[in-house]
Parts: structure tokens; C-alpha cells; sequence
């Protein structure tokens, strides 16, 4: 028999979300994927991660923030050429989040925070925030990625000269959260060396500005940036608690402001 999780807003009755309204003034609503994390990760590896540090948040803040419906696909259109992928186009991610931001609006809720483990997902949050700036002022909407936000913490870790998807961060962090959805014996590097890489790739992977936007299958054969095998458990903890860690306290003074 199932049991009712706490601030989920899917759990409640319309009565209880009436009343929440008030007890949990800010939405929390996670945002991911379903796209290729190479040989070794679940197709659904950034809902997973985003989901987690969302319940996480939520229960640091004691009852301040309900957990909205997840996004579970978002936009992927540079991994399509590996199969399972699914992409929704820039506008239906941003129609479908538009929508769900309108309904909450409706009934009361005036801050939300989107909490996105895909990376692709960021250009269509950005916009919308802009948007909602002019069409809904006094709705605050905020956005937060996972990895990047621990950066420092990554920066720490063991890694090839090439990493980041599928490679020993985002790895690390399955590890942490969900191991029986990491399949360790299919372990296998991707790209680690800029050498590896054609010179428009090396282009796409050079840090800074102009950006320029290429497709995974070029960057990488088998979808991996980086030795997953290098990854750790408790490495993923550092990052995953780190994480949670920043976004609580944003929430905490957000509620303040």
C-alpha cells in the first residue's frame, strides 16, 4: 500500500493544496530528460538526479515548498542520434513548463523554482524567465542546475581532460543516488582527450564565448565524455549534498526577500 509523501502536491487532496498554498508558498518542480547516458546510465538519469535533490530541498525545508509535477522530457536534440532518446522542440518545453507555471499562478502560488539536471534544458528557462518577467510580474520564477552549482566540489575530483556528460560527475552522482540503476560492468571510457576530438569539436569544447553547438554522436561514439569508471560514491555524495546545500539556502532567503 502506498503512502502519501510529503510535500508532493500530487499526494494531496485539492483541500490540502488550498491550504498549502499558504504553509508552502514556493513550488519546487524538477526538470530532466530522456536521452542516451552512454553504455552504462538509464535513459532517465536526469530526472533521477533532479528529482532526488528536489525531494532533498523540499524536506530541509520543512514544509515551506511543495514538489510540483517533474518535466520528465526535455530538450535533447544533440543526443537524438542515440537510441531511446526523446526531445521536445525549445517551444513545446516551454509551452508544457508555460502551462504548469499558469496553473500554479492560478491557484495562489506566486514563487517557483525549476530544479534541471539536463544541461539543454537551461536556454529554454532562461527565455521563459524573461518572458514571465513582462507577462506575469509578480510571479518569481527561478531555475537551478545540478552539477555546475557544485563546482567547486568537481573541480576536485579525479577526471579526464575531456568530462562531463556521462562521464565521472554526473556517474558519481547515480552512484550516490541510485546504484541499482548503474550498470557498472558496462563501464567504458568515451572521449577524454581534446586529441580525440575533430577540430569543430574542439571548437564546441572550448570553454568560454562564441558558443557553438554540436551534436553527441560527434563529440563522442558511445555518448561519454570522460572515464565513468573513475566515478565514486562518494563523490556523487559531496556533489549531491552540496547542491542541496546551495539551493536550500537560496530558497530560505528567497522566502525572506
Amino acid at each position: 500500500m502506498s503512502t502519501p509523501r510529503p510535500h508532493h502536491l500530487a499526494d494531496m487532496t485539492t483541500e490540502q493544496a488550498a491550504e498549502a498554498v499558504t504553509a508552502s508558498p514556493v513550488v519546487l518542480l524538477p526538470a530532466g530528460a530522456f536521452e542516451q547516458h552512454g553504455p552504462a546510465l538509464p535513459l532517465a538519469t536526469d530526472l533521477v538526479r533532479a528529482e532526488a535533490v528536489t525531494e532533498r530541498v523540499a524536506e530541509r525545508l520543512s514544509g515551506r515548498a511543495v514538489i510540483g509535477p517533474s518535466l520528465p522530457v526535455g530538450v535533447s536534440p544533440h543526443h537524438v542520434a542515440f537510441p531511446g532518446t526523446l526531445s521536445l522542440s525549445v517551444n513545446t518545453f516551454r509551452t508544457v513548463l508555460r502551462e504548469y507555471l499558469d496553473g500554479l499562478y492560478r491557484h495562489g502560488w506566486r514563487r517557483v523554482l525549476v530544479i534541471t539536471g539536463h544541461g539543454g534544458n537551461n536556454a529554454s528557462l532562461t527565455t521563459l524567465a524573461q518572458d514571465l518577467l513582462a507577462d506575469l510580474p509578480d510571479l518569481q520564477f527561478a531555475w537551478s542546475p545540478l552539477t555546475t552549482v557544485a563546482a567547486d566540489v568537481v573541480a576536485r575530483m579525479p577526471k579526464s581532460e575531456v568530462h562531463g556528460h556521462s562521464g565521472e560527475a554526473e556517474t558519481a552522482q547515480m552512484l550516490h543516488l541510485a546504484p541499482d540503476m548503474v550498470h557498472t560492468d558496462r563501464f567504458v571510457p568515451g572521449t577524454r582527450d581534446l586529441t580525440e576530438l575533430d577540430a569543430l569539436s574542439r571548437l564546441a569544447r572550448r570553454p568560454g564565448h562564441p558558443t557553438l553547438q554540436v551534436r553527441y554522436d560527434r563529440l563522442s561514439a558511445n555518448g561519454v565524455l570522460g572515464d565513468p569508471a573513475r566515478a565514486t560514491a562518494e563523490d556523487g555524495a559531496a556533489i549531491v549534498d552540496r547542491v542541496v546545500a546551495e539551493v536550500t539556502d537560496f530558497v530560505e532567503e528567497w522566502l525572506k526577500a
